[in-house]
Formats: structure tokens, sequence, C-alpha cells
């Protein structure tokens, strides 16, 4: 069995749309990407971020932490893995800028730590719930565990 896959898609929005422009961290869980909106990317992310620099050059800057809030939005389908391109209703365009495998090291209904490896991010990521708000995370990234 293989192992599910994530992807790191930035989201160059227009500027009457619902959103800023932002990156759409997807997780691979059976048929649907569980997804997260960074308005950021965590400092370490730099090759993610400089593959988005030189399409976007107006995009966010990098994070000066490796600790960045995170939304989560409704799952989306599957074929957002491999797809790049134009959204439809004036949604905007997608880019791929990292993407590759995912273990989950630990999960629970306020955290999820995560290995990720693959093409412009690798190492630990920790998504943990802020406060009681379904909706709203940190993201946090490392090069080492985050267990004591």
């Amino acid at each position: 069995m293989s192992m599910p896959r994530f992807v790191l898609l930035y989201h160059d929005c227009p500027p009457d749309y619902s959103r800023l422009s932002h990156w759409d961290l997807m997780l691979e869980r059976g048929d649907l990407l569980v997804t997260w909106a960074l308005e950021q990317l965590p400092h370490q992310w730099q090759t993610a971020y400089e593959r988005t620099a030189n399409v976007f050059p107006n995009s966010p800057q990098l994070a000066e932490r490796n600790e960045v809030p995170a939304q989560q939005l409704g799952d989306h389908r599957r074929n957002y893995l491999e797809f790049e391109g134009e959204l439809s209703s004036n949604r905007g365009r997608v880019i791929r800028v990292a993407s590759g495998a995912y273990i989950i090291k630990s999960k629970s209904p306020l955290c999820l730590e995560l290995s990720l490896s693959g093409n412009g991010i690798t190492g630990r990521v920790a998504i943990r719930r802020a406060n009681s708000d379904e909706d709203h995370w940190m993201l946090l990234s490392s090069s080492t565990d985050f267990s004591p």
C-alpha cells in the first residue's frame, strides 16, 4: 500500500474574490483532500516560496517564523493533486509548488502531526487547532520531532 500524498498549491485569487491569494495545503484522505488555506508559508518552506514568487512576484511574503495560521476549508476533490491552471467561475488560478507523500505521526481532534517527504517540502509539520474554533488552526513546521 502506498503512502498518502500531499500537495501545496498557490491560489492566485482575483481582486474581487472573497479570499486573498493564499496557499492550499491538501492531504489525501481516501477520495478527498483535507485542505487548509495558508496566508503565508513557514520560514523553512523557502523552496516552495521561491517557486511561487517566480510565477507570482506579488505573492505574500514568507513568514518570519515557522508557525503560521491555517484555516481549514472544505474537503477538495483528489484531482487537485495534479491540477494546475484556471479555476472555474472566475476563482483565479493555481500552481503546484510542492508535492509528495506524508506519514501521520499522531492524530487527535486537536492536533495532527505529519512527516512530509516531497518535492519542495520535507520535514515535520504539526497542525494544531487554535482554541475551540473548528476552522482555525496553526501550522508549525520543524526539522525535528515535536515530542518532548
